[in-house]
């Protein structure tokens, strides 16, 4: 291994010399002496990256300092670049110097400056005198012969790359694995060419018939890097197949929409849906893999933030961008089958909380939610309906749908007549989802007490905020955090929002109940989810929004 070194190295300054001889000279002796000796440097060029792909960029600028000059020498030389090989050999050397993540304003000028050469390579090769003379004469200058002939030698590989996934099993005229995956690591420094996206996007979109992946890893990584920080666009279609090709990438886009979501403003849900439209997520779900992959890991962050209320909201956002991505995809194909995106729970149920609540006539809605409320108490307390995964899995079902579970307070709020027990059941359970039996009907009843008292206040002429408080039972000992607190809060909100005398009281009411920073951020996202949902239903009410917006800008200039 040792004597393998000392030889690349008494090979390195061999090469080093001649380069700079045949650069600085352009007789016939050196074209000649260039000729014969291609074959031996491109061998040399194979050892050298055999070496360099053993090291990382630091390590390689180390060993050999003056290896940007070597490459570079040899990428003008036309001759080399017309042997054999040796422009993709050089093109992988290259590759080994490029710096992930730089650190350091010298690493990136050295990106940039190989990015440059490897343009070149590609876009650049100079050609001899009898085919510059061709050009000019059809009336083409360099300036735009090398640019054309760029997109031309692109386009020709993607129709190639086409023609072999089409091609299935035909192997006489199926591309090699190997040039297929030669290509895919070419592709790696030059993703964010404009003129590259369509070989890019034949070599996403071309599956090969090999037990394993033949795309170079580095090429996914380099592409959803590109796609993440919006440096290319390609086709949705190319993009699902990339996250279906390779799962680190799926994840590292989850990743990075939690990123976004966590740097951006707490609570604003209008945001919230542009970040998650923008990632192309949704339209990548309606592919039941992707949206497996995805749902696990919102149900690993609701664990992780045992159950927070802003990663409930995301989901509900999510979810409905999903499903008009998939009303939208099953106009022009097939569409899968609602259990294969959710295998766990009743597909009955599922069919009901996939309705949009706008499909249905209001007269409707409490009819909607009363069937929903039957369903899901069978899937928890009975195990009917072929639910497999037990109270959690029906509940993590539900807020995907929870804009449903919000429209049950309006409703107990909005009608004189005797709370019906499945509506109590279905707010008891939203807010509750590990309750028994027993604490589940406890609650109930507590709610169903509140309910009465807010009625009756509803038709006193005079409100006060101590009588609400009083009512709700905030003055006790009571762990505000716990579910039926935060049941009985909405509960009041709502209240707050539709009682006639409301308004009036409304900031003293919600100074009483903001005891603490995670109660009033509490309240800030139940309001600003409120006039989401009124907003995307097509609900009226001017003084109960002028309302909630006027509240929710007085909470922001306070947190």
């Amino acid at each position: 291994m040792a004597q393998d070194s000392v030889d690349l190295s008494c090979d390195y300054q061999f090469w080093m010399q001649k380069l700079s001889v045949w650069d600085q000279a352009s007789t016939l002796e050196t074209q000649q002496d260039t000729c014969l000796h291609l074959a031996q440097f491109q061998e040399f060029l194979r050892k050298m990256y055999e070496a360099l792909k053993e090291m990382d960029s630091n390590t390689v600028i180390e060993r050999f300092p003056t290896i940007g000059q070597l490459l570079a020498k040899a990428c003008w030389n036309p001759f080399i670049l017309a042997y054999d090989e040796s422009q993709k050999i050089l093109i992988w050397c290259l590759c080994c110097l490029i710096n992930k993540e730089p650190q350091n304003s010298g690493q990136s000028k050295l990106n940039s400056w190989i990015q440059g050469v490897l343009s070149h390579i590609l876009s650049a090769l100079r050609f001899d005198k009898e085919v510059a003379l061709f050009t000019q004469g059809l009336g083409y200058a360099p300036i735009d012969y090398y640019p054309g002939l760029l997109k031309n030698m692109v386009l020709s590989l993607a129709s190639e790359l086409r023609e072999n996934h089409l091609n299935g099993f035909n192997t006489q005229r199926r591309m090699a694995p190997e040039r297929v995956a030669s290509l895919s690591r070419v592709c790696v420094p030059l993703i964010t060419l404009t003129d590259v996206d369509p070989l890019v996007e034949a070599l996403l979109i071309c599956h090969g018939r090999e037990p394993q992946e033949i795309l170079q890893p580095e090429f996914f990584e380099a592409v959803n890097e590109a796609i993440l920080l919006k440096k290319i666009s390609l086709p949705t279609s190319a993009v699902v197949c990339l996250w279906l090709r390779h799962l680190p990438s799926l994840e590292k886009a989850m990743l990075h929409l939690f990123e976004k979501l966590i740097s951006s403003e707490r609570n604003c849900l209008r945001r919230i849906e542009c970040f998650i439209k923008d990632s192309l997520l949704p339209q990548a779900a309606c592919h039941p893999a992707i949206f497996r992959v995805v749902d696990e890991m919102f149900r690993c962050a609701l664990l992780e933030t045992d159950g927070a209320l802003e990663i409930i909201a995301t989901i509900q956002v999510f979810t409905q961008c999903f499903v008009e991505a998939l009303e939208k995809e099953s106009k022009q194909q097939l569409r899968f089958a609602l259990k294969t995106y959710f295998p766990y729970t009743s597909p009955s149920l599922g069919m009901v909380l996939l309705q949009d609540p706008q499909d249905i006539p209001r007269g409707h809605w409490l009819q909607t939610l009363k069937h929903i409320s039957e369903l899901l108490r069978e899937a928890v307390e009975d195990q009917t309906h072929g639910s497999r995964g037990g109270p959690f899995e029906s509940w993590f079902l539900f807020i995907h749908f929870g804009g449903w579970a919000e429209m049950v307070a309006e409703q107990l709020l909005m009608s004189a007549a005797e709370p019906p027990t499945a509506l109590l059941w279905l707010l008891a359970f939203y807010y509750g989802p590990r309750d028994g039996r027993q604490q589940r009907a406890q609650t109930m009843v507590q709610v169903k007490a509140v309910l009465g008292h807010l009625l009756a206040m509803s038709r006193s002429s005079s409100l006060s905020a101590q009588d609400l408080q009083t009512v709700a039972g905030q003055g006790t000992d009571t762990d505000l955090r716990a579910p039926a607190q935060q049941l009985i809060r909405h509960l009041l909100l709502n209240f707050l929002l539709w009682a006639p005398g409301g308004h009036t009281i409304a900031w003293d009411v919600i100074t009483l109940m903001a005891h603490t920073a995670e109660i009033t951020h509490e309240i800030i996202g139940f309001l600003d989810q409120t006039l989401y949902r009124w907003n995307r239903l097509g609900i009226e009410s001017p003084r109960s929004e002028k309302l909630a917006r006027e509240l929710l800008k007085e909470l922001r200039t306070q947190v």
